[in-house]
């Protein structure tokens, strides 16, 4: 496999091994091979483990000295609490958007939430997407807000909160009318400059994805458990 720029070698490792993560491709707590993926790739080992420390900052892998790396849990605890810290980010992302956008951000914000509106309203929404217009929603936030520390934490959570996506797509899928009303919602609430409301439609949207994704997981178990007897 051949990498271009303009990324780095090692981000461009990162990125592919990232979609595999997310989409399942890689298992929760599989160990990731360090030297069978320097060869699968064609790279070298220090690129490799270069772009293991960047998917740790993602959330995707854990790296325990003298074991190396492995796919990171996704179970109801580490969801819970990955939807929980991420909440709290999206609330100052958007009590600071309240507070900071001007007119001549209007248009710009209006726009990317329409894109993302019409793909939430696709006759057969592609769940990748959907996801990316979502995130492409919160990262025209976080231009208008302009605080550097709080894009890098949220642009950190960005593939951990995918694969939890893709996990449970099926349910996702299904979901995509509340979506679309939480865009809405949430949209009145920072042009109404209204960071209580806007907390509010956080808050409940974030806890029912967490209720999603723990239901998916409980299937998963479930099935699991079916499966070894």
């Amino acid at each position: 496999m051949e990498f271009q720029a303009p990324n780095t070698l090692a981000e461009q490792i990162a990125n592919y091994l990232a979609d595999r993560l997310m989409t399942g491709d890689i298992k929760p707590g599989e160990r990731l091979q360090e030297a069978t993926i320097a060869v699968e790739l064609e790279v070298s080992r220090a690129s490799v483990k270069e772009a293991f420390y960047t998917l740790e900052r993602w959330h995707l892998v854990d790296i325990t000295p003298r074991k190396g790396a492995t796919a990171s849990l996704l179970d109801a605890d580490h969801a819970a609490e990955l939807y929980d810290v991420y909440m709290h980010l999206l609330i100052m992302l958007a009590r600071r958007l309240c507070e900071r956008w001007q007119e001549k951000d209007r248009e710009r914000l209006m726009d990317v939430i329409h894109k993302a509106t019409s793909r939430l309203n696709a006759d057969a929404p592609n769940i990748s997407a959907v996801v990316q217009a979502s995130f492409d929603v919160m990262d025209a936030c976080c231009a208008v807000v302009a605080n550097p520390y709080l894009t890098e934490a949220l642009t950190n959570f960005k593939p951990a909160v995918s694969r939890t996506y893709y996990f449970c797509a099926d349910r996702y899928r299904q979901d995509l009318d509340r979506t679309g009303m939480f865009f809405s919602r949430l949209t009145q609430a920072v042009l109404a400059r209204d960071p209580e409301a806007a907390e509010r439609q956080i808050e409940g949207f974030a806890d029912h994805q967490k209720s999603l994704i723990l239901q998916a997981l409980a299937r998963d178990v479930t099935v699991s458990s079916a499966e070894s007897e």
